[in-house]
C-alpha cells in the first residue's frame, strides 16, 4: 500500500489488489475522512479529496488507522441490488458464446445468474465498470471498434461487463440492450452505476 500526494487537497491510495482497493472503498464511504468531498476509486487505487489543504494530514491519518486495522478483516455490511432489467439481443451475443464454446441460452444464464460490483467509473459518464465473482471470463475487444454503439448497451470486455449510458464509439462486444435511465444530470445521485454499487440483470423478452 502507497500513499501518493494529489495536489494540496488529495492524496491517492494505491491497494495491492482489486479487493483490497473494494473494502477501503466502501469502508471509507461509509465512515469518511472529515472533509471529505470526494472518493474516487479506480481498480486499484482510491482517490480522497477533502475541502482544504488543513485537513489533508488528518485524511491521511483517518485511512492509515482504516488500513492498520487489516482490509482483509473489514465486514462489509450487505446493501441492496439495483436490479437492471436487460434483452440478451446484442450484436455479439453470439460471436462471444462461440469464443467462450457455449451456446447463447448458456451465456446468458451464466451472466444474468449473479450479482455483478460496479467496480469503478470511467470513460464516460455514468458508464460503470462491473465485475461478477463467478465470472472468470476475458472478454477481447472488437478487432475493429464501431463508430456508434447506441445508449443502454451491455458489453464485455477483458474482465468487466460495461454499460453505455450514451451513445459512443468502441470496441466491446455488445451482448444485451437494457431501457434503463443510467445517466440523467437532473437525477441524484446522476448515475444509476455508482462505485460500490451491487447489479443484478434480470432478463425480460421486451
Amino acid at each position: 500500500m502507497k500513499l501518493l500526494p494529489a495536489g494540496r487537497t488529495a492524496v491517492l491510495i494505491e491497494l495491492d489488489d482489486a479487493g483490497q482497493r473494494r473494502r477501503l472503498h466502501r469502508t471509507l464511504r461509509e465512515h469518511p475522512a472529515v472533509g471529505t468531498v470526494n472518493l474516487i476509486p479506480a481498480q486499484t487505487t482510491v482517490l480522497i479529496e477533502v475541502e482544504s489543504p488543513d485537513q489533508l494530514p488528518a485524511a491521511v491519518t483517518h485511512v492509515r488507522d482504516v488500513i492498520a486495522q487489516g482490509l482483509d478483516d473489514i465486514e462489509q455490511s450487505k446493501q441492496e441490488a439495483v436490479v437492471v432489467p436487460v434483452r440478451y439481443d446484442g450484436l455479439d451475443l453470439s460471436d462471444v458464446a462461440d469464443l467462450l464454446n457455449m451456446t447463447t441460452d448458456e451465456l446468458v444464464r451464466r451472466h444474468s445468474s449473479q450479482p455483478w460490483t460496479v467496480e469503478f467509473a470511467g470513460f464516460m459518464p455514468g458508464f460503470g465498470y462491473m465485475s461478477g465473482a463467478d465470472w472468470p471470463y476475458r472478454i477481447p475487444r472488437r478487432d475493429s471498434p464501431r463508430t456508434r454503439i447506441p445508449p443502454g448497451s451491455i458489453a464485455l470486455a477483458d474482465g468487466f461487463t460495461g454499460a453505455y449510458p450514451q451513445a459512443s464509439p468502441g470496441g466491446w462486444q455488445i451482448i444485451a440492450t437494457t431501457d434503463a435511465v443510467l445517466w440523467d444530470e437532473n437525477a441524484d445521485p446522476p448515475a444509476l452505476l455508482l462505485p460500490g454499487a451491487v447489479i443484478t440483470f434480470e432478463v425480460v423478452n421486451s
